[in-house]
């Protein structure tokens, strides 16, 4: 299951002080089902912003982004937390693991908001762990893994709901060389064997080369 995502003439500006900083200028970018894209460019380029865009975490000032046919926009708040939810699974730099939490229980905390019984939610977890290959620390704590076990509960999170769409911010910035290779190889087989439209910033061109695509941001625009 994977979803196509247009984004037409999308721009994002931010307020500091009396100056406006534009983060993204009509950008425009398609990206098809079950594609895997790499996001690339200098820090402040605008990679992040638009990553929250796509993921309905951060809103555009003007243009579109629709995913699979629907508009971000039109949502309301309470219908893009439903729809993040179901369909956008985001995968963080650092982890964002809750520390007095199991991997296990980190992994099922999406899965608390919707309507699933203690049953579904425990298979869908495990389901999780194992495609991650984990089932076997589901009880360790954050502080009991390794940096490339703790990025892989991480990545269980964002895929136990099952969505279209996984987004990553830098997924592999704050590993050894071992462990970025081992995620990387993870991410690619979400991609080809789950067909998971995968959008990640990265700015390893190592990572960067397990994308089918790499796009690339100068100063809030594409750049060729």
């Amino acid at each position: 299951m994977s979803a196509s995502i247009e984004i037409r003439d999308v721009r994002k500006a931010y307020r500091r002080g009396p100056a406006e900083v534009v983060a993204l200028d009509r950008v425009s970018l398609d990206i098809a089902a079950g594609e895997f894209v790499a996001l690339m460019g200098p820090s402040g380029s605008g990679k992040t912003t638009l990553l929250n865009i796509v993921a309905g975490i951060d809103h555009a000032d003007s243009g579109r982004v629709a995913v699979d046919g629907v508009d971000l926009a039109t949502l309301s708040e309470a219908e893009t937390t439903r729809w993040r939810a179901r369909s956008a699974g985001y995968i963080f730099q650092f982890y964002n693991l809750i520390p007095v939490l199991t991997a296990y229980e980190n992994v099922e905390l999406p899965l608390l908001v919707l309507p699933l019984s203690r049953q579904a939610r425990r298979e869908h977890t495990m389901a999780a762990l194992e495609a991650v290959g984990l089932v076997d620390r589901k009880d360790h704590l954050p502080r009991q893994l390794s940096g490339g076990q703790e990025q892989r509960v991480a990545i269980a999170r964002a895929v136990v709901t099952d969505p279209k769409l996984i987004v990553a911010d830098e997924p592999t910035g704050n590993l050894d060389a071992g462990s970025e290779q081992e995620i990387m190889t993870l991410l690619k087989r979400l991609n080809q064997e789950f067909r998971k439209t995968l959008l990640m910033v990265t700015h390893d061109a190592a990572a960067a080369a397990f994308a089918d695509r790499v796009v690339r941001l100068e100063k809030g625009r594409l750049s060729a």
